[in-house]
């Protein structure tokens, strides 16, 4: 195992950025204290030939100026909360609508655009990096002050497990998630990756790509993954979900006890041999097939990330779950420790 830190850039504040880089196994990762960012993982293909899987930039202002959320930890609360508004013991609150009528992924300055105190424990099978941030009362319109701790343990293992934690001193919400977009590959399209995801039931969502708060089978349908299927096979399907997204960004519900981690999702790469197995505790999970990447976003070494370079497999609670009493709560109580926990295990086939 081989850890190092070092300086990652600066603030526009003169505040120092860093990023540790973790070589753990066969996978090297890199993570930034700006946003407690995935920056890098290099994972081995069936040759051993090691490849960056995940999409980023080559320095900090790359995520200063970041827009899609490369990478990053999410919060207060992911995905979209429709029309920006929520209620919590009969105190409504409004926050940021930025995405058009919905809040998304925590406002105007969410949790990716935060600077995290970190630090880092050597263990015998791993290193983790502990990455914590104190989110005052009232920012972005959230109650209560909200002390966040995302923990990054790469093992020897080939695992990457993301462990969220958070308390508050009010009643506040909370869904967390990771924010990696992921080509196994290393390039190109993702419409050949084959997907396997440990789920029946979907949630469709309305114009503005907020639930309607109904779950949806997805037997009979382009939405099903229950059989390894290429991502690109039914994405252009005349039905109407997929129309209203561009494609796939829709929250799977997650099969199985949601007091445990389960297997959610099976990522391949068939040309390397890549494969990205995802466990988590969540009861969900957002499967974004990268429709509104445009070829604006300037990545590492230059690239432009076109329109479905990578995919996202966001584990976390349900969008807009505070306006649906029959979605899972993120309502989190003064006293109360949210927990919430994601695996990412590298193989080859």
């Amino acid at each position: 195992m081989n850890l190092e830190y070092k300086e990652f850039g600066k603030m526009p504040g003169g505040e120092s950025v860093g990023i540790w880089n973790i070589e753990a196994g066969d996978i090297k990762a890199s993570i930034t204290d700006f946003g407690a960012s995935i920056v890098s993982i290099l994972s081995p293909d069936l040759s051993g030939d090691l490849t960056d899987v995940v999409l980023g930039y080559d320095n900090l202002d790359g995520y200063i100026n970041d827009r899609i959320y490369a990478g990053a930890t999410v919060g207060r609360v992911a995905n979209r909360i429709d029309e920006g508004r929520f209620t919590l013991d009969g105190v409504t609150y409004q926050l940021a609508r930025n995405r058009g009528e919905v809040h998304l992924h925590g406002g105007t300055k969410g949790f990716n655009k935060a600077l995290w105190q970190s630090k880092s424990t050597e263990m015998q099978d791993g290193i983790c990096i502990e990455m914590t941030y104190m989110s005052p009362d009232g920012e972005e319109g959230y109650p209560g002050n909200l002390l966040v701790k995302t923990d990054y343990t790469i093992r020897k293992d080939n695992t990457i497990r993301i462990d969220f934690y958070a308390q508050s001193d009010k009643k506040t919400i909370v869904n967390l998630t990771n924010h990696s977009y992921f080509n196994l590959a290393g390039h190109g399209d993702i419409l050949d990756h084959e997907l396997w995801l440990n789920s029946e039931y979907f949630l469709p969502m309305n114009k503005n790509m907020v639930p309607i708060g109904a779950e949806l089978s997805v037997k009979n349908t382009p939405m099903d993954f229950h059989k390894p299927t290429r991502v690109g096979e039914r994405i252009n399907d005349n039905y109407h979900q997929l129309k209203l997204a561009g494609g796939y960004d829709h929250n799977y519900v997650i099969s199985g006890d949601t007091s445990k981690i389960r297997i959610g999702a099976v990522l391949t790469e068939p040309v390397s041999g890549r494969r990205m197995e995802v466990f988590t505790s969540q009861p969900g999970m957002q499967f974004y097939s990268g429709n509104f990447l445009d070829g604006s976003v300037c990545g590492k070494k230059g690239v432009m990330y076109q329109k479905r370079s990578a995919l996202c497999l966001e584990t976390q609670h349900f969008p807009d779950a505070p306006n649906h009493d029959l979605f899972p709560s993120i309502e989190l109580k003064p006293g109360d420790i949210y927990r919430q926990a994601t695996v990412l295990r590298f193989t080859t086939v």
